[in-house]
């Protein structure tokens, strides 16, 4: 057995997650992470305290924009982005679509839009169908699916002088694969272009800074880095105040505000900033002198230590099984694997994981262009990922479960 990251106390971090009390070992967390005992309690305090709409007047109006105005320092803090331009909503796919509604009020026909064969199609179909909408032209940046590397030349054969947004993953949620989001970046803008990057996979395993990697919008899910079902997305407030949206007449024109719609769900506001304060913690420091951004670099350190010492160890048992074929193939990724085992249908390979207690799910995850790319049609593969809690153990039970089926 090979030890994980010395600076990670993985015993410490599992205490926090009742959920592995059940036994199973879950390689699940790409599509949502178990919750540590801080979320849950925080979520609950919201609940069970007095909350009203916000406001300044009486204690629960007053808790309630305390909550907000935490939740939104906190994922300031989490991006290294602005508070002021941080949109919370139901899930980074439905403040997606409401965004690309506003953007697409200014193009037109003769306008162009990027999207990407590697993302998610929470990040394909709204601007398709959108762009459609207004005439503008959708232009695909592919990626390689032999290696499963894509690079700022798979983008620069599309992007044009027409270009109005490009839409890119900052990890894929299916392969792991990390393409160069600041190389992207510079070139949408040299051309006048905004960068909309799909976060959500890989704001669970690396620190962001938003501004420095030139996304104009950052989206993400709080659900997929130990927080409640919800979504998020960043941006500068300068570049929010150009866009309008349509909303109810009594609702307020404030940036962020506008794009919010309804009364903000303030316990899962709360519970996300408790998940982001624990993703403070994974590096043991308790320097309260340090501001918690400091603190969240440090714990994704520890974070990324932990997770490629599990995942190198992982990934050469994996290949080493007989009939495997690995999708999970790019130079740069996150600590997340597709595969298939020759001879084996995916789903009864999940279904044998799941009696032994290792949850490991089958399918293309909503990545549909990225599995059909990758010559998988709808039904994808096997994938497996990392998360904090995972330990060594629990790939030693993947493992062995895997050479069991495998033959």
């Amino acid at each position: 057995m090979t030890a994980s990251s010395t600076a990670y106390d993985i015993a410490q971090v599992r205490s926090h997650f009742p959920a592995l009390r059940e036994g199973a070992a879950h390689f699940d967390g790409p599509g949502g992470t178990q919750t540590p005992d801080v979320v849950a309690h925080a979520v609950a305090e919201t609940l069970t305290s007095a909350v009203a709409n916000r406001g300044f007047v009486t204690a629960a109006e007053r808790r309630a924009e305390e909550v907000v105005g935490a939740c939104r320092a906190a994922v300031g803090d989490l991006l290294g982005t602005d508070p002021g331009g941080v949109i919370f909503g139901r899930s980074a796919t439905q403040i997606t679509y409401d965004l690309s509604r506003a953007l697409a009020k200014q193009w037109g026909p003769g306008d162009e839009v990027v999207v990407s064969r590697l993302d998610h199609d929470s990040n394909v179909r709204p601007w398709v169908q959108v762009a459609e909408a207004v005439g503008a032209t959708v232009r695909w940046a592919d990626f390689d699916p032999a290696t499963g590397n894509q690079g700022v030349e798979h983008f620069a054969e599309v992007i044009g002088p027409r270009t109005r947004l490009v839409a890119m993953t900052a990890a894929s949620n299916l392969i792991g694969t990390k393409p160069p989001v600041c190389s992207v970046g510079k070139r949408v803008h040299e051309v006048g272009g905004l960068l909309w990057v799909d976060g959500v996979h890989a704001t669970a395993h690396a620190s962001v800074d938003r501004p420095t990697l030139g996304a104009d919008f950052w989206s993400c899910s709080p659900y997929k880095f130990l927080g409640p079902h919800c979504g998020v997305v960043a941006a500068d407030p300068t570049l929010l105040e150009t866009l309008s949206i349509d909303k109810l007449l009594p609702a307020t024109d404030d940036v962020p505000e506008r794009f919010e719609f309804g009364t903000l769900p303030y316990e899962l506001m709360a519970g996300t900033t408790a998940a982001i304060d624990f993703l403070a913690s994974l590096s043991g420091d308790r320097d309260e002198t340090k501001h918690r951004r400091e603190l969240i670099l440090e714990g994704f350190a520890a974070l990324h230590a932990h997770e490629e010492a599990l995942r190198t160890r992982m990934e050469a048992g994996i290949r080493a099984l007989p009939g495997v074929r690995v999708f999970s193939n790019a130079e740069k990724r996150t600590p997340t694997l597709l595969f298939t085992l020759d001879g084996h249908d995916d789903q009864d390979v999940r279904r044998a994981l799941a009696e032994r207690q290792i949850n490991a799910p089958a399918g293309s995850f909503y990545a549909l262009e990225c599995s059909r790319h990758l010559g998988l049609g709808d039904t994808g593969a096997i994938r497996v990922g990392l998360a904090p809690y995972t330990n060594d153990e629990d790939v030693d039970r993947l493992l062995t479960a895997l050479r069991e089926i495998a033959g």
